[in-house]
């Protein structure tokens, strides 16, 4: 059986929207229009999706199953027109690569400098995107690739990890740490951690906590205000102390210090992408970068 692919637009704008009415504004339908079509779409299926009952709009377990394959087939289907249009042109394809602010411009950088020397025909586009929009945005086709950290992968993506990257941890100039090469990380138990997202709610964030507590503390974290800067920024004028990956040493002009931790810790740097989306530029840029 074919699915209309409108009428699951549809489906996807009332679920959005919570309403008939304001999904019927978005897509330029009568109301009329709209309840027709989402009729004639579980029709076509065979079983209810939205619970028109009561003074608010239910979306049934059917529905949500629907809705999460309709956005997936959408970004399909945008991906084949995409590429089909591309080769019939005779265009270059171009990879666009999406990164979520826990993975540096530093590290993409070094990842594709390696995919160059064995690629230096690929053409990426690379873009920062917080996890929400990095997620929408590749199952919508408009990203071929997501780099992240321990993000779990929305229906319709798959995940492989592409490298493990050493973590240390970032003080400012003026801590009390500041004028070690190294620190224990028992020796954290008393610091206020900096993280990016909120426990529970961000994986990195769980995946950070968690080394804390095999080394025998509950952290006392703290979720940077400032989104989007370089991670080593996060400890910028605080007693904060940060979780990074960047290279022991001074940083952020001296005013910050990065310090070894020991014992070695490590953070996964991990690809997401649609696992029914065809790239071959996707394809070479992960067997190249993979460890």
């Amino acid at each position: 059986m074919a699915l209309d692919l409108h009428k699951l637009e549809h489906l996807v704008a009332v679920v959005e929207e919570g309403s008939f009415t304001r999904a019927a504004a978005r897509l330029h339908l009568s109301q009329q229009a709209l309840s027709t079509s989402i009729r004639a779409l579980e029709r076509e299926v065979g079983v209810d999706l939205l619970d028109r009952g009561g003074n608010a709009l239910t979306v049934l377990p059917a529905g949500e199953a629907l809705v999460a394959d309709a956005r997936v087939l959408h970004g399909v289907s945008r991906s084949a027109v995409l590429r089909a249009r591309r080769i019939g042109r005779g265009q270059h394809e171009t990879l666009r690569i999406g990164h979520t602010p826990a993975v540096t411009g530093d590290e993409i950088t070094a990842l594709l400098r390696r995919v160059h020397r064995q690629h230096p025909d690929l053409s990426p586009q690379v873009n920062q995107r917080y996890p929400g929009e990095l997620t929408e945005q590749l199952l919508s086709g408009q990203l071929d690739l997501g780099l992240c950290r321990a993000m779990t992968p929305a229906h319709g993506l798959t995940r492989s990890t592409v490298t493990h990257q050493r973590l240390r941890l970032a003080v400012s100039c003026r801590h009390r740490l500041a004028d070690r090469d190294s620190v224990e990380i028992g020796e954290l138990a008393e610091e206020s951690i900096m993280v990016w997202g909120h426990p529970g709610r961000s994986g990195y964030t769980d995946l950070l906590v968690d080394h804390c507590r095999r080394a025998g503390f509950e952290p006392r974290v703290h979720r940077n205000p400032i989104q989007g800067t370089p991670p080593v920024t996060a400890v910028l004028d605080t007693d904060h102390v940060a979780f990074v990956t960047a290279a022991a040493g001074p940083a952020a002009n001296g005013h910050v210090s990065v310090l070894d931790l020991q014992p070695p810790l490590f953070a996964p740097l991990q690809a997401l992408w649609s696992r029914h989306v065809t790239s071959s530029s996707r394809d070479a840029f992960l067997d190249t970068a993979t460890d």
